[in-house]
């Protein structure tokens, strides 16, 4: 009986070896090659490697990430990639590195021509960054949101005459916890993230923009939020900032309090009420605040420029009609260094996501079949400084981003999400996450969403796509999808969620979910050969939310 027993339990798992070893159901015979590729043990010893002490954390700028640059480019050449970029896997990234002198920086404000002395701000009443050194003075008018969208009929700068002005904006958009708001129900747009604004008010003229959280938010306010994760902010020596070098935003941007924007509409109305105007029928309530001047000044304790790179890999697609065209598979290989002789690992953001774009790479290269289109593999310089590297590309890309079909970008795809203090009350997280991945920017374009839900069929994922429904934790615009969303490609960020690691050092390479990661990996090669093989999702410029 017991050798029975023996015989029966070794066939059981010499046939669950052989289902892991094999595709599931599902995988044509022509993309199998490079499905059986992809390994929990390739992508357990990629990663350790990549997280380890050696790379100290992989900080832009820093010699650890350079090395993690230097084996994507080296992985890439193993996987008989084109070099992407002229000749080479590296794209560079020219950036000025700087940090913000909080004790010489401020917001001042003057009110009529009594002569009194101007009222000054200082952190945390006033935070703004810039790459420079930089004073302007200026009249100050309010422009609601800040936000233009001629196709939905509604303009915060109607009637405004911001040029040469400071203007002073909400942040987020109108109707946020309205399931039928215009602007995507009771998620975010591409037009909430204070860049676009920032963009929208230097387009009007504007010399400066003060940014404020809506002032009857549900939620905390974007500084409140960042000021939770703790790992990263609280360390001795803060991170420095950085900007592209040739950066579109020749403006700065200052967020300033509740107190303060109560103090400067004060002679207007309160904060609250040209909100709930606003919100109520999407009328815009801006006006200039009037005999008032404001006065930005931005001072730096130094600034310097260097130069980080992008890693592209290029496989060529196999039709002469449709080469051309171009898929675009992303992560970022940054992190955030090392401190007080701690290094911030980054094993799961983003590693994680290097790790996947090499692993495709390899799986892609591996299989005789090559699809009609072209695909691009990259990896991304200084996300964790804004999203740099992914804003250079879509402002240097490889072949015109009309021309890009669909984009799948991996940002921490290899834990469990469980509830950390960033999402502490905000957003409910499913009571098991093991098999869980996290899709977002669905929204933008339901044909990709619809691609991948039909491919994860032979996976079996459960997909999640509850953070394109949620504006507290800011989530659609905090990864390297967004700079080609803003250019109208469907692009989705594929993420695993967050946990108490993230932005710690803790995030290290032991905790990695290895199973779940392959299985994300594996859904992508499928929903990627979709996209290079003919699919072409279509984009949706405005999604609109649905009343319930």
């Amino acid at each position: 009986m017991r050798a029975n027993r023996f015989a029966g339990r070794l066939l059981a798992l010499l046939l669950l070896a052989s289902s892991m070893a094999l595709p599931q159901a599902g995988v044509p015979a022509r993309i199998a090659s490079g499905y059986k590729t992809i390994s929990e043990n390739t992508l357990r010893a990629d990663l350790t490697f990549l997280a380890s002490d050696a790379l100290q954390g992989r900080m832009s700028l820093q010699n650890g990430d350079q090395v993690g640059i230097d084996w994507i480019a080296s992985e890439f050449a193993k996987a008989g990639l084109k070099p992407a970029f002229d000749g080479s896997y590296l794209q560079p990234v020219p950036l000025i590195e700087y940090r913000n002198d909080r004790a010489e920086s401020y917001v001042a404000f003057s009110r009529g021509s009594d002569g009194a002395k101007p009222k000054r701000w200082q952190f945390p009443e006033a935070l703004g960054a810039f790459p420079r050194d930089i004073e302007v003075t200026a009249p100050v008018v309010f422009a609601g949101y800040g936000i233009t969208v001629p196709e939905l009929g509604y303009d915060d700068y109607a009637g405004l005459d911001a040029k040469g002005k400071i203007v002073l904006i909400f942040d987020h958009e109108p109707q946020e916890n309205d399931p039928a708001s215009i602007f995507n129900g009771t998620g975010n747009t591409r037009h909430a993230t204070s860049r676009v604004k920032a963009l929208n008010a230097q387009a009007h003229g504007a010399v400066a923009v003060l940014l404020v959280a809506e002032p009857n938010r549900k939620h905390p306010s974007n500084q409140e939020r960042v000021a939770r994760i703790g790992g990263s902010i609280t360390r001795r020596e803060p991170l420095p900032s950085q900007a592209l070098a040739d950066n579109t935003v020749q403006i700065p941007t200052v967020t300033v309090s509740d107190d303060v924007a109560r103090e400067l509409l004060s002679i207007v109305a309160a904060p609250s009420e040209l909100q709930t105007a606003i919100d109520r029928d999407l009328k815009p309530q801006s006006r200039p605040i009037p005999d008032t001047r404001v006065t930005v000044h931005l001072q730096n304790l130094f600034n310097r420029r260097g130069t980080s790179y992008n890693v592209g890999g290029l496989m060529e697609g196999s039709d002469p009609q449709m080469a051309g065209d171009l898929v675009i598979i992303s992560g970022h290989h940054d992190h955030d260094g090392m401190s007080d002789g701690q290094i911030w690992h980054g094993a799961d953001d983003n590693g994680s996501g290097s790790v996947g774009v090499v692993a495709l790479a390899h799986a892609f290269a591996a299989n005789p079949a090559r699809p009609k289109r072209s695909i691009l593999f990259v990896v991304f310089a200084a996300e964790e400084r804004g999203l740099l590297g992914s804003y250079y590309l879509a402002a240097h890309p490889l072949r015109p981003l009309d021309r890009t079909r669909a984009m799948i970008n991996f940002d921490m795809i290899g834990r469990n999400e469980e509830q950390s203090d960033q999402t502490k009350g905000l957003i409910d997280i499913p009571a098991d996450t093991t098999n869980r991945l996290n899709l977002i920017g669905g929204t933008y374009s339901p044909d990709y969403r619809r691609v991948v839900e039909e491919e994860n069929r032979a996976v079996g994922l459960m997909l999640d796509d509850r953070f394109d429904h949620d504006a507290a934790l800011n989530i659609f615009f905090r990864s390297d999808q967004f700079p080609f969303v803003l250019h109208d490609v469907p692009a989705m960020w594929w993420f695993t969620g967050f946990h108490p690691d993230y932005h710690h050092p803790t995030d290290t390479a032991d905790k990695i979910n290895y199973v779940k990661m392959a299985k994300i990996l594996r859904l992508a090669y499928l929903s990627a050969w979709r996209f290079a093989d003919g699919e072409t999702p279509k984009f949706v410029p405005n999604p609109r939310g649905q009343a319930k």
